[in-house]
């Protein structure tokens, strides 16, 4: 689409936009707004700043984007934001919301995501590249979502959780502890289900990684082991392998602990 402002939209003083920025009818760009190289803003959208968006985003009519949040402490005059990527898709009543001042006063997403519709992302959050939240996924404040990880539609993810990097929620699940790199989890509450196999062989995980990754699955899950020993285990390992490097990362960054 080539760039252009609605006559019925309001751009208030202060918002930055690039040229190439189409802007639907109805739609409200705040102050401190900052928009990126062809992004469009479909009808009715609300964007507020403090927030800066990359090139390439779409927010498709009724998101909400930069607001503040919904924590009792929240102000309007909090030195507080959102902060986008590049090519991220924001479907029907998105909404994103800021940081506060508790944490990191900062609410980030990646690049390349898909947030459908009614997707909710709470104040502190912080999604990495390539991730799809499904309809209706909601997550709570402080959340942390890595690279090219799917939530189910209507997942709930409570706050403080970490989702690791390829993992995978089933529809409705309740996500109460963190999820472990690649792994499938669901239920309410949401537990662990097996390896996301297909979604590593689609981003090209040769067949020795996945059986590597499956007997890392094994080693956390399938043999009964206390998590210490299982730390203990992934550090011999960590030297030669980097999967398991990445996974006793994740299990000594976690803050809520992990499925079991």
């Amino acid at each position: 689409m080539s760039g252009g402002i609605h006559p019925t939209a309001v751009i208030e003083d202060g918002a930055q936009l690039h040229d190439s920025v189409t802007i639907g009818a109805y739609s409200i760009i705040g102050a401190g707004v900052e928009l990126g190289a062809d992004c469009v803003v479909g009808p009715h959208v609300v964007l507020r700043g403090p927030m800066r968006v990359g090139e390439g985003n779409r927010f498709f009519q009724f998101c909400s984007v930069g607001e503040i949040s919904q924590d009792l402490t929240a102000r309007d005059d909090d030195d507080t934001r959102v902060e986008i990527g590049d090519r991220n898709t924001f479907r029907e009543y998105v909404t994103v919301q800021r940081g506060t001042l508790k944490d990191k006063a900062v609410t980030r997403i990646g690049s390349n995501n898909l947030l459908m519709n009614q997707v909710h992302v709470a104040h502190d959050c912080s999604i990495g590249n390539g991730t799809v939240l499904a309809n209706g996924a909601s997550l709570a404040g402080h959340v942390d979502i890595e690279d090219h990880v799917i939530l189910g539609g209507f997942t709930l993810v409570h706050q403080f959780c970490r989702l690791g990097t390829h993992c995978f929620t089933g529809g409705g699940s309740i996500v109460l502890r963190d999820v472990p790199p690649w792994v499938m989890s669901e239920g309410s509450p949401a537990s662990p289900r097996g390896i996301n196999k297909e979604g590593l062989r689609r981003r090209g995980f040769s067949a020795d990684q996945i059986g590597e990754v499956q007997g890392l699955y094994k080693l956390l899950y399938r043999e009964n082991r206390r998590l210490a020993d299982v730390r203990e285990l992934l550090s011999e390992r960590a030297e030669r392998s980097e999967l398991a490097a990445q996974l006793l990362a994740f299990l000594e960054r976690s803050k809520r602990s992990v499925q079991r």
